[in-house]
């Protein structure tokens, strides 16, 4: 994959599609980005919209890399970083105490959206996918070298 590819513009429509829970795919040589549903976490979608996707992807998937999304854990780790930056000494152990529940997904989200931090931790956790998947093509063109 040429390095030419890996553009600033690429990486933030992967990083939002990934996060809209589609799967990116991304020709070797053209650069041409592919999405398509994941079925696992999009099951009441009309795949049938992304015929062409698929159809492409199922003729020709050795001619593209898959961008992973980032992992549970890797997400995990954000909302550590987001928390220990927060100013707000109160919503910085709100943030804390809702990581240490038993559900620290859906603890955070409340907490976030009930402050005057929510817009911040949006800006925060867009930019951190970015660099995630700056990473990934990052990595992907490595393993093409």
């Amino acid at each position: 994959m040429n390095r030419n590819l890996i553009t600033a513009d690429n990486i933030k429509e992967i990083a939002e599609q990934l996060d809209c829970g589609l799967r990116a795919f991304i020709h070797k040589t053209s650069g041409q980005l592919l999405f398509v549903p994941d079925e696992d976490s999009l099951e009441d979608l009309d795949f049938d919209a992304w015929g062409d996707e698929n159809e492409e992807l199922e003729n020709n998937l050795e001619d593209y890399h898959e961008i992973e999304k980032w992992t549970s854990r890797e997400a995990f780790q954000v909302m550590r970083k987001f928390a220990d930056q927060v100013s707000d000494n109160d919503l910085q152990s709100r943030l804390f105490d809702a990581l240490n529940k038993n559900k620290p997904f859906r603890a955070f989200g409340y907490v976030i959206d009930d402050s005057d931090f929510r817009q911040q931790w949006f800006d925060f956790q867009n930019k951190s996918q970015q660099e995630f998947v700056a990473r990934e093509l990052n990595r992907l063109l490595s393993a093409d070298e």
